[in-house]
């Protein structure tokens, strides 16, 4: 972290009221949002969103006490970006499963208050000869930050080159609950998915409850998604557009312990719900053309 590139970054880029940069753990550099509506930090390692906090609420984006904060390294929570393809790369295993996005630098583009007091920072991808050597196209990848009364991301991916691209992409978004073997995910019934622990292509009925690891890629899935949170006696709306699939991940404890980054009861008191365009649901991207992933999370009362 370099003392001389926060200067630059506040000189540039702080809005009082609205935004700053800083020094994070760890020698990471991050954007600190702090307006009427919520509060937010944001690694620029990953444009990597860590926290949301709305005022007078507890956080709804979970981080683990327990996560490691190293240049190159993933952080365990937040909403990190996997980006340009999610799961194992298709030809390469010794590629970074999800893709290089969340682990490489990314640069401030711009920040703005908005009238509604809301405030937008917006990220593009620092690509170099390790990550060209792993997507050797001409790319263009963004992260448009909104931190308001709800927390809005779009990731926008622009191709650049003469011949079409194909991307997978998601927010692999860790949320917050009081204890998710007491909470309940809807909008997803009806759905087919890909059960990658049990095995096999099943049908979603119903709500989905967790009392074992989970890990489903959710396809055709385009409503929105309620997590429902007695214990905080909460609701939270993940509500997306540039997506068909939609992941749901608790490692459950085994997995988490050997993770080494959850913490004892870590897996109790977060859920992924990942949009995302992951399996079949791939994005072909024509020259000179662009997609963009959008997600709003917002909080409701139950009940």
């Amino acid at each position: 972290m370099s003392v001389a590139a926060v200067a630059d970054l506040n000189q540039k880029f702080s809005i009082p009221g609205h935004v700053r940069f800083a020094a994070g753990p760890g020698g990471l550099i991050v954007a600190e949002v702090a307006n009427v509506h919520a509060t937010s930090t944001i690694a620029l390692q990953g444009a990597h969103v860590m926290t949301w906090q709305p005022r007078q609420q507890r956080p709804v984006i979970w981080l683990s006490r327990f996560a490691k904060f190293a240049p190159g390294k993933s952080i365990r929570g937040g909403a990190p970006i996997c980006w340009p393809w999610f799961g194992p790369h298709a030809t390469e295993a010794k590629f970074p499963g999800h893709g290089f996005a969340r682990t490489v630098a990314w640069e401030v583009v711009g920040t703005r208050a908005l009238r509604d007091g809301a405030t937008e920072v917006s990220f593009r991808i620092v690509q170099d000869a390790a990550t060209k050597a792993q997507w050797p196209h001409a790319t263009e990848a963004l992260n448009i930050v909104t931190v308001g009364r709800s927390l809005d991301l779009a990731l926008v991916t622009r191709n650049l080159g003469g011949s079409a691209i194909t991307v997978g992409d998601a927010f692999h978004t860790y949320f917050e609950v009081s204890d998710i073997r007491q909470c309940a995910i809807h909008g997803l019934g009806g759905c087919p998915y890909l059960d990658k622990v049990g095995g096999g292509k099943k049908q979603q009925q119903g709500a989905i409850t967790i009392g074992e690891e989970v890990d489903r890629i959710y396809l055709d899935s385009v409503a929105d998604v309620l997590i429902d949170d007695p214990g905080y006696r909460r609701r939270i709306r993940v509500t997306k557009r540039g997506s068909r699939s939609t992941v749901v991940w608790n490692p459950w404890t085994e997995k988490a312990a050997k993770m080494g980054d959850f913490g004892t009861h870590g897996y109790r008191n977060m859920v992924c719900v990942e949009s995302t365009n992951a399996a079949d649901d791939v994005v072909q991207i024509p020259p000179g053309a662009e997609h963009r992933l959008w997600v709003r999370y917002a909080l409701e009362p139950l009940g």
